[in-house]
């Protein structure tokens, strides 16, 4: 992930951009109701590949940080268990958010991972159940 700045100006055009127009529209979710209690985050089984934890991601669409969100490999990580919805007393699903950010990438031409990327060794020892989610997660 590149650098983030140390420091983020934040406005209301920001905030009510077109990539957080597009995150509701294809999540169907308001992370601009969550309160930053971190249960996603502690409940979360895959934050040692996560450059953000799941609460940051949401910290950065709620403000506004699009090019943050996008570069993440926070989004490709998402396991999408849900634990983080069970969680959540907002009943924000992050699987949703990091789906539609994922997606909105795609449409952007930005590319993290392929399934190319893939070794044939993972190919050969991973369960399938977690190989078709990956997959699904490539197929935007």
């Amino acid at each position: 992930m590149n650098s983030r700045p140390s420091y983020f100006r934040v406005s209301t055009a920001r905030v009510r951009s077109e990539f957080m127009r597009r995150l509701h529209e294809l999540s169907g979710e308001d992370v601009v109701s969550c309160f930053q209690c971190g249960k996603c985050t502690s409940s979360c089984p895959m934050t040692e590949a996560m450059d953000l934890m799941p609460n940051q991601l949401i910290r950065f669409c709620q403000l506004g940080q699009d090019e943050v969100a996008l570069h993440s490999r926070t989004v490709y990580v998402c396991a999408s268990c849900l634990q983080c919805e069970a969680r959540c007393p907002k009943n924000i699903s992050i699987a949703r958010v990091a789906e539609a950010v994922r997606t909105y990438a795609a449409g952007e031409g930005l590319e993290h991972y392929g399934p190319d990327a893939v070794s044939l060794e993972v190919l050969r020892a991973a369960p399938q159940q977690a190989l078709v989610s990956a997959f699904r997660k490539f197929a935007h």
